[in-house]
Formats: C-alpha cells, sequence, structure tokens
C-alpha cells in the first residue's frame, strides 16, 4: 500500500484479499529504514508512528486520553486501519475499498465526510488531527466516478488508487538502496 512497498490489486482478487495486500504493518516492513513492533513504526530506530485498526483505535489510543467513546459518538467505526503520525499530530483513518463491478461500494464513497466528521468529534478532547483516505482499487479509476471523486475532495478527504504515496503521511522517504 505504502509506495515503494509491495501491495495492490487486481481484479482476481478478492475485496478480503486485496485488504490483506494493502496491509500498512507489512509494507512499512518491507521499506529500508523501516521497522514495525507491536504496531508501533520506527525509522532508523526512531519511533515515527502507531498503527491502530478496528477497535484498537478505542482500546490503545481513547484509552490512552482517557476517552469514553459513547460520550462523543452514537456508535462505533472501525477503521480498516488508522496511523498516527507523531511528527504532524495527524491521524489518517485509512479505509480500503475493493470492487469490480457497479454496486453498493460506489455509494459508501459518498460517506466520507460523515465518518471524517465523527472521527473528529471521537478525538476532539485530543490535540489529534483527523484525516480520511480512501485506498481503492484501479476498478474504481474510471471517468464514471469523476464527481464521486470531486466530491470527496470537496469534503477534504482523499482518495488513491493502490498505493498510498508516503509523503501524504509527513513520514520520512525510505532509504535508497546504493
Amino acid at each position: 500500500m505504502i509506495k515503494g512497498g509491495k501491495g495492490g490489486a487486481n481484479t482476481n482478487k478478492t475485496g478480503l484479499k486485496f485488504e490483506k495486500d494493502t496491509d500498512l504493518k507489512t509494507s512499512f516492513q518491507k521499506l529500508k529504514g523501516y521497522e514495525v513492533k507491536d504496531d508501533e513504526v520506527y525509522f532508523n530506530g526512531e519511533k515515527v508512528a502507531e498503527m491502530f485498526s478496528k477497535n484498537k483505535l478505542y482500546t490503545k489510543l481513547l484509552v490512552r486520553y482517557n476517552l469514553n467513546w459513547k460520550d462523543h459518538v452514537s456508535s462505533k467505526l472501525l477503521p480498516d486501519e488508522a496511523i498516527l503520525i507523531f511528527a504532524n499530530n495527524t491521524l489518517f483513518v485509512i479505509e480500503k475499498k475493493f470492487q469490480n463491478g457497479s454496486g453498493s461500494v460506489d455509494e459508501k464513497l459518498q460517506t466520507c465526510d460523515f465518518k471524517k466528521k465523527k472521527y473528529e468529534r471521537l478525538l476532539s478532547k485530543t490535540p489529534i488531527q483527523v484525516k480520511f483516505i480512501y485506498v481503492l482499487n484501479n476498478w474504481f479509476n474510471q471517468d464514471k466516478k469523476r464527481d464521486t471523486f470531486e466530491y470527496i475532495k470537496s469534503v477534504g478527504c482523499e482518495y488513491y488508487f493502490e498505493t498510498l504515496p508516503i509523503s501524504i503521511l509527513g513520514l520520512p522517504e525510505p532509504v535508497k538502496a546504493n
């Protein structure tokens, strides 16, 4: 999923396989200079980020700030993955969508504004900023989806196909091999 790492999908893969292939932890471990230990991301030995998927956002991050999610939102959102970047104090919520034909996933893309605002409300008592990003398989890269992609950008969310550039997260570029 991270540019320079391995991952992505093709039309022969299932959605579950796509999510596995775009796993952040695996992607970071393939980048020179990066190491992952217990969901903590290190670059050249320095801790630069921490990852939270699904319920870990609630059991690790919210607990750290002594927050009860029920005081801020009416129901839990479980991110496919989320990564807190220490340098910019930003939580990047990453949702992965795989599709190989028309269906409800198209409509789900239009919910990013709602989800982003819900995560912002959840973390409103912390100094953490929230960014919401979709990582999509190439099936979505069609002109007929242009209106949806314009909407995603207009509400402050982002999307990428197959790969998430590491520079978007504000992390150091991987060490280049000699």
